[in-house]
């Protein structure tokens, strides 16, 4: 093979490397959108109906209330079946919404809750949900807990998820006498000293307490797997504002693309789940509020 043709053959070769590329399929997604069935709890549809309207507005994911399951479960459902029918919907339960008393002083309740949370946890497992929120449910008002005691007490239920294989996320609740700072959060998280510690954030409670948006800066990515998204509107004010006065994200005066920014994670895309408690939202047709914050979301996260 003389010259002319071993170059010819070597950009025959190289050239397939130059074709144009979709950039926009080949580039991972910063962001997993997921409906958090808070927004549909007023409809009351219960647990099967709650992943069909998720699944028909077209999300991938959604995060369950530990309650509903339960009730699905009271009235005859079977976990087995309950996973058919995700399983069937194509749908991913990233997360589920609970209330043990995980933090509290009195040894008794805690120990009770622990109980409970060993066997919402397993229930979990059994439907493919990885996560459970771990928020200050019991010590939302009353004295000031001991942080260095509460990061024992989070280590305590990350060993349960060790042994169950699901991860509790501790839960900022602003309007709360505990947990309601991301630095609370981060001090807890940080002096588990368990690896799986995570931590699960709100655009509304970022608000309510106090932090604001710009703190998320302060925490380190691999800490946030799932963030609730919404938005506030410009009143009432924080002092007063409450879970229902939560809007669409986009609808309110929350700096979201800031916070966005900050949030996104280059090695792997952060599920954002629509999270709100709207009574005039409950009072609409419920696939018409679950297509509307899917929506909103895409176009807040556009270009980010």
């Amino acid at each position: 093979m003389n010259r002319r043709k071993a170059l010819s053959s070597v950009l025959a070769v190289s050239g397939a490397g130059l074709l144009p590329v979709d950039l926009s399929k080949s580039k991972k997604p910063s962001f997993i959108y997921s409906l958090n069935m808070s927004t549909l709890r007023g409809h009351k549809l219960g647990f099967r109906k709650e992943l069909e309207v998720a699944a028909k507005a077209g999300y991938g994911s959604v995060e369950i209330w530990i309650n509903t399951l339960q009730d699905y479960l009271k009235t005859g459902g079977t976990l087995a079946e309950a996973k058919r029918i995700i399983d069937d919907l194509g749908i991913k339960v990233e997360d589920a919404i609970g209330f043990a008393t995980w933090i509290v002083d009195d040894e008794a309740a805690r120990a009770k809750a622990l109980d409970q949370l060993k066997m919402e946890m397993e229930q979990l497992a059994q439907i493919g949900c990885p996560r459970v929120a771990a928020p200050p449910m019991g010590a939302t008002t009353g004295a000031s807990l001991d942080l260095a005691k509460v990061a024992e007490r989070y280590r305590t239920i990350l060993e349960l998820g060790d042994k169950t294989g699901v991860v509790p996320h501790l839960e900022l609740w602003g309007f709360s006498k505990n947990l309601s700072r991301v630095g609370e959060i981060l001090y807890v998280a940080v002096e588990s000293g368990h690896p799986s510690a995570r931590l699960l954030m709100d655009v509304y409670h970022l608000h309510k307490g106090g932090s604001g948006m710009d703190s998320v800066k302060d925490v380190g990515k691999p800490l946030v797997e799932i963030f609730h998204i919404n938005d506030y509107p410009a009143t009432p004010p924080k002092e007063t504002i409450t879970d229902a006065d939560r809007v669409y994200a986009g609808d309110g005066v929350a700096p979201l693309k800031n916070l966005l920014t900050s949030l996104k994670n280059p090695e792997k895309p952060v599920i954002l789940s629509f999270e709100v408690f709207n009574k005039d939202y409950y009072a609409q047709d419920a696939l018409l509020v679950a297509k509307t914050g899917l929506a909103k979301m895409k176009k807040v996260t556009e270009g980010i």
